[in-house]
């Protein structure tokens, strides 16, 4: 499956969301290599990662460690978040400047 693919299977609610993480990742990182990796699309550049999942009850961003994700849980205590993933249900706003720097955190990872 192709991260298109993947992309067009989504019901439009959770697309826009996909595609509102996916734009800001690229706008951040417009040379991060783009794949399915992780059966999700997945964004990569160097040694850092993030990736995005559509789940049975939220949209995921996943990031390769979970101290990327300190400083969201506390500023956002009420978006639910896994070990190194962020739970966006459809009813949550995306925090953007916050989402910024978790998504530099990951992708900066180890520099």
């Amino acid at each position: 499956m192709t991260v298109n693919e993947y992309m067009q299977g989504l019901v439009e609610r959770r697309h826009q969301k996909v595609q509102l993480l996916s734009d800001l990742i690229l706008s951040l990182y417009p040379n991060a290599e783009v794949s399915m990796k992780y059966k999700m699309p997945t964004f990569a550049i160097d040694t850092g990662w993030v990736a995005i999942a559509n789940q049975k009850n939220c949209v995921s961003l996943y990031t390769c460690s979970a101290q990327h994700l300190e400083q969201f849980k506390q500023c956002y205590p009420m978006i639910k978040t896994g070990t190194g993933c962020i739970n966006f249900k459809d009813k949550d706003d995306l925090p953007i400047d916050a989402l910024k720097q978790v998504i530099t955190s990951a992708m900066d990872f180890g520099h």
